[in-house]
Order: structure tokens, then sequence, then C-alpha cells
């Protein structure tokens, strides 16, 4: 793993993201509107996507030109210093276009892990709207707005509020709302807020007890998982592997052992 300092990173995520926010907040003030689609007709882009995610993009070759980036609007470049940025400009377009405060920048520094793996060792989640800044750092607490976060632990099942989320792809929805039968009878109560990331750093709020999700990409969760395992959530993925786009199961410790069996 690069010797880079986890905490220099997250200064300069905080800042990064804080900028985006900033323009993207702006944006929204001033009037967006679709300007493009993706894998459907319902995965869109905003102009203020595009233009947030160049913000980011640039100000980060500034800070640290040898790191490769990985952003959903424009891909992948290249580095060679072994840390790469992965970027979600607006988690929440949808909640961003409509309006809605439940949207947030999501930026992440990951390095170099065991195998051929990645770990996010720097994460900011910045909510603009909702005046919320999450952030976490490997080895050290997660925080909003420099609060430091604690996960709800010990949760039996039977109490649990979890959330989840629909991908754009229709022919998922069918295995999530399979998921929510099985667990709907077993669980409190089930929430869906429309933004993954702010979804995860709820959890290590503790303002939910766990989080369920299918094919989520790599920057609607690089940066969350962290903050929520450094909350002390138990983030794993299928067969309680490591996070990753197939599942994604975050909860407080012994919840998400508890919820797995129980997906379809």
């Amino acid at each position: 793993m690069t010797d880079t300092n986890p905490l220099e990173l997250l200064d300069i995520a905080q800042k990064v993201a804080a900028a985006a926010g900033t323009l993207a907040a702006s944006m929204r003030s001033d009037g967006i509107s679709v300007a493009a689609t993706k894998s459907s007709q319902l995965d869109i882009v905003t102009q203020a996507d595009t233009a947030v995610e160049t913000l980011i993009r640039d100000r980060l070759r500034e800070l640290r030109p040898d790191d490769g980036f990985f952003g959903e609007e424009s891909g992948e470049a290249g580095g060679t210093s072994g840390i790469i940025w992965v970027v979600d400009p607006i988690d929440g377009t949808v909640n961003y276009l409509y309006g809605s405060p439940y949207w947030a920048v999501s930026i992440a520094a990951t390095a170099p892990g065991p195998g051929s793996t990645r770990l996010s060792v720097a994460a900011c989640v910045h909510a603009p709207a909702l005046g919320a800044q999450y952030t976490a750092a490997a080895g050290h607490p997660a925080r909003r707005n420099g609060v430091e976060l604690r996960a709800n632990l010990d949760v039996p099942l039977a109490k649990a509020l979890v959330s989840t989320g629909f991908m754009y792809d229709l022919a998922t929805r069918p295995r999530v709302l399979a998921d929510l039968t099985a667990l709907t009878p077993l669980i409190r109560d089930v929430r869906i807020g429309g933004a993954a990331a702010l979804d995860i750093c709820a959890v290590a709020e503790g303002l939910t007890d766990g989080y369920v999700q299918r094919g989520l990409p790599l920057w609607d969760y690089a940066a969350a998982t962290l903050i929520a395992a450094q909350a002390g959530a138990d983030v794993r993925g299928l067969g309680g592997g490591a996070p990753s786009s197939p599942l994604l199961v975050i909860a407080g410790k012994g919840l998400a052992g508890a919820i797995e069996p129980h997906l379809a």
C-alpha cells in the first residue's frame, strides 16, 4: 500500500467535495435539466453531474497529479502513485433533479489492497442541502461535521430498520422485490432514500440499522462503506466477503449476518 497519509488524503477529499457541493447547489438553484441518459431512460445525467465531476477531476489533478481517477461520468484515468480517486459527482441524481435535498458528492481515495483488490483509505460524502459532511480515514473514526459516529450495535433482526434502493436497470428490480418480500416480515420496517451513499452513511450515524443493495456501482459505495466501517458497522458482500457490486450488506455487528441468509 502507498505510504500516503490517509489524513492528508481526507483533507483533500473534504476540500474538493465542499467546492463540488457548492457548484452543484448553485446549479440546482439556477435550474437544471436532463442532459442525457446512460444505461436506460431512467438512468439520467444532468448538466450538473458532468460539470461537478469536471471540477473534481481538475482540482484533484492540480493537487495530486500522479494519482488515478475513476468517475461515474468520465470513466477512468491512470496514475502512477497507487492512489485512485473514485468519484460520484452527484449521488442521488433523481432526488437532485426533483429538488429533494437528499443528494451528495461522494469522493474516496483508494489504495492497493491484498491481491488485485483496492481499499478505500479516505472518504468524504458531502451533502450541502442537508448541511452534512461525512468523513473517515483508515485507522481513524468516522465523523459527521466533526462529531464522531457510531453505528447501532446488537440490534435484533425483528427490531431492525433497513434501507435499500432500486437500480435503474428494470431487469434487476424483481430481485430487489424478492429480497424485500423475504425481509419485511422479519424486520421493523424498510426505508428507500434514493441516494446510496447517504443511505450507507445513515447506518454509520445510527439513523437506520442496516442497508442492503444489489448491483451498486463502485462510485456509489467506495466512500460511504469506509465511513460505515469506521463507525463500527459490518460491511460485507456475497458470502460475507468483501463489499462488491453483486451484493452489499451493511449493518451493526451481528445484524449483517442475520440479514444475509434471508436474501433471495
